[in-house]
């Protein structure tokens, strides 16, 4: 994605979750994460196997690896624009998950030499799924509106920040190969139908905050946290969406009231959860998308995850 004048390109990567195809409509450039089964010698790039494909398999009890583009796959990326006289805005899936910011860092330390005319400006946005999938399409909207990139790239840190995640799981099995709860715990509550609703905090790690008994209650729960803290304008201030009260503050109509959910392979209940929202506070979810390889390894089919601007992450 580049500005009116063609100066800058916005790159990102496959822990965004967001359509290609709004990635291509918009030219933003993006960096695939990997993945293979156990047992199987194959790397597969984000997009090279069906979302529908990979869930039957993890339901069929298969177990995907994912990795972290390596320097030289940023490299490549980002040289193709650099070439071309641009200059390049990386907006980054969580340290506090990946590694993968690390490795687009490196890649610009490296080509800032081969370049010294161009400007690189790397993101950890410390946000995962639509979370960072969120910051790419407010910052994106900023650049295709003529913003320079040094502004477009303040504009995303300030972001950040104020993008909450809440997501819960439908089985705590997943959570448990990747040694977040104990098997112990996962098998108690599975035969309970104990559902974790978990967040991302401000350092990027995964927080459980609160546990539900069912699915609904669970889902009830991310409403619950929307109405909470979802950040609403209302005459130049700034207030959470179901909040009796007003606050002041700068930043009241500096970032879009945007709502997504990532849904793995369980769209009717994504659709049930954006079907409360409106219910409840009369705010329409912007988009629903999938959660793909790289978070659905790790979290297994049936997560729903919402995303939103926040008064507080």
């Amino acid at each position: 994605m580049s500005d009116k004048n063609n100066s800058y390109v916005i790159v990102t990567d496959s822990g965004c979750d967001l359509p290609y195809s709004y990635l291509d409509e918009h030219g933003v450039a993006c960096v695939d994460l990997t993945l293979h089964f156990e047992g199987e010698n194959i790397e597969m790039k984000n997009r090279e196997i069906a979302v529908s494909d990979f869930y039957a398999r993890m339901k069929n009890g298969e177990v995907a690896r994912t990795s972290a583009p390596s320097p030289g796959a940023f490299t490549e990326t980002f040289e193709s624009f650099l070439q071309e006289g641009k200059d390049i805005l990386y907006l980054g899936f969580d340290t506090g998950i990946s590694a993968t910011v690390n490795s687009a860092i490196i890649a610009a330390e490296d080509l800032r030499e081969q370049y010294p005319e161009r400007k690189i400006i790397t993101l950890d946005s410390l946000c995962a799924s639509a979370g960072l999938g969120l910051v790419v399409v407010q910052t994106v909207k900023r650049a295709e509106e003529g913003m320079p990139l040094e502004d477009a790239a303040e504009f995303a840190a300030s972001l950040a920040p104020r993008v909450a995640h809440r997501f819960t799981v439908d089985t705590l099995t997943y959570l448990c190969r990747g040694g977040r709860v104990s098997k112990t715990a996962a098998f108690a509550g599975n035969m309970l139908s104990i559902k974790p609703v978990l967040h991302v905090d401000d350092a990027g790690k995964l927080i459980n905050i609160a546990k539900a008994r069912g699915r609904m209650k669970s889902l009830s729960m991310l409403a619950d946290a929307f109405g909470e803290t979802a950040l609403h304008t209302v005459g130049g201030r700034e207030m959470a969406v179901g909040a009796e009260y007003l606050t002041e503050s700068e930043d009241a109509e500096k970032y879009d009231a945007t709502y997504m959910i990532s849904q793995a392979d369980c769209m009717e209940d994504a659709q049930t959860l954006a079907d409360m929202i409106y219910t409840r506070f009369g705010r329409k979810v912007d988009l629903i998308t999938d959660i793909g390889p790289v978070i659905g390894s790790h979290a297994g089919p049936g997560t729903i995850a919402l995303f939103f601007v926040a008064t507080k992450r």
